[in-house]
């Protein structure tokens, strides 16, 4: 098995330099053919497995996607969707991710005063997306990486980003008191009574529990969720995952993205998913290899070595399988960007950098024994 990912390695090294320039202003390419795009979310995210890498010429990518992006924040503070576009505005993970990754860059390069001015700025505009004048910050729907899946009020994954900048950035009081935020149990937290893993979202009376893999992973990993939390959050996770292959809703060793789905007979459904979001698909369930990665990375944190080997086994199984036939032989393994629980075929982009990005970045993870970075 270790031929096996040292192969898969090589291979995800190889999508992000292929990446490394696409047509808008020489910025990183979001896959390998289908999107050509710059988008800022998917490239923040897959400095992780860059600073893994150190790889010269894709630290100096990453160095550009920061300078460039600084140079298109809003006036107020706001970090573009859209690298190069300073006027595509209105995500909400965008300029935490952008606080969370130069906070990295910044300690990995050894320069502590790294896109200072852009870094206070974007501080800025975290600092007035509070709902209530709270730690917590809040979101509209559909505004995170989940374009097609709706989160309201405090969402689970961008407080979690939130608290990982905080950390990252030395802000060590702000980033107790956060956590203290999060953690409380009276609603106005993420804490969920009777299950481990915290809420995807809640908003005054409203919460929904469904398990937000993604955002309980990096929970883990910036330590928002304690140690005992952390073990139990997995063990939970992985008892729900053996029940869905059980009933035939999980083709995988791997966790989809959130579970359980969003049913057609829930209140919650809405009619565009009917077209983009079926349950076991996409953001509803698909299983997400750069999110596969995150929950490795937090299997680690969370001191289950062995667990996190045998997940690695699986992600690189998954990363061989690609949806369209490769240009050429050199070109095998797809790094699809997402695939289908239920039968676990791929169904979006291949050569996918934040896919080949997370792969490195849960490898290292595994062979170092320590979640890097965070």
């Amino acid at each position: 098995m270790k031929s096996k990912i040292a192969a898969a390695k090589s291979a995800a090294l190889e999508v992000l330099l292929h990446n490394a320039h696409g047509p808008y202003q020489g910025l990183p390419r979001t896959a390998g053919w289908g999107y050509p795009e710059p988008y800022t979310r998917d490239l923040l995210i897959s400095a992780l497995g860059i600073l893994a890498s150190g790889n010269e010429a894709l630290l100096q990518s990453l160095r550009q996607v920061l300078e460039t992006l600084a140079r298109n924040q809003s006036p107020r503070g706001q970090i573009p969707s859209l690298v190069h576009d300073p006027e595509d505005r209105g995500a909400s993970d965008t300029t935490p991710l952008f606080l969370l990754v130069l906070g990295m860059l910044r300690r990995f390069i050894g320069e502590g005063e790294f896109l200072l001015e852009a870094g206070a700025k974007a501080l800025q505009w975290m600092d007035y997306q509070s709902i209530e004048d709270r730690p917590l910050v809040g979101q509209q729907p559909t505004s995170d990486w989940r374009d097609e899946q709706w989160v309201l009020g405090q969402g689970l994954y961008v407080n979690a980003l939130v608290h990982g900048y905080l950390k990252i950035l030395g802000l060590d009081e702000r980033a107790a008191a956060f956590r203290i935020e999060a953690n409380r149990e009276d609603g106005r937290g993420f804490v969920t009574a009777g299950q481990p893993t915290y809420a995807l979202w809640f908003y005054k009376v409203l919460r929904d529990t469904r398990c937000d893999v993604l955002g309980n992973s990096l929970a883990i990993l910036t330590g928002m969720a304690g140690p005992a939390r952390a073990r139990d959050m997995v063990a939970w996770i992985e008892s729900h995952c053996a029940a869905l292959r059980a009933m035939g809703e999980l083709a995988v060793d791997l966790p989809p993205c959130l579970f359980p789905c969003v049913l057609p007979t829930d209140p919650d459904w809405h009619p565009r998913y009917e077209i983009y979001n079926q349950p076991g698909h996409y953001h509803n369930g698909g299983v997400w290899p750069f999110v596969c990665g995150f929950y490795i990375a937090a299997l680690v944190a969370a001191g289950q070595h062995h667990l996190a080997q045998d997940k690695l086994q699986a992600l690189t199984a998954l990363v061989q399988v690609a949806r369209k036939s490769p240009p050429t032989p050199a070109h095998a393994l797809g790094f699809n960007e997402w695939f289908c629980a239920r039968d676990g075929r791929p169904a979006g982009e291949d050569w996918q950098t934040w896919s080949a990005s997370m792969y490195l970045y849960a490898a290292h993870c595994v062979e170092t024994g320590t979640a890097r970075f965070f």
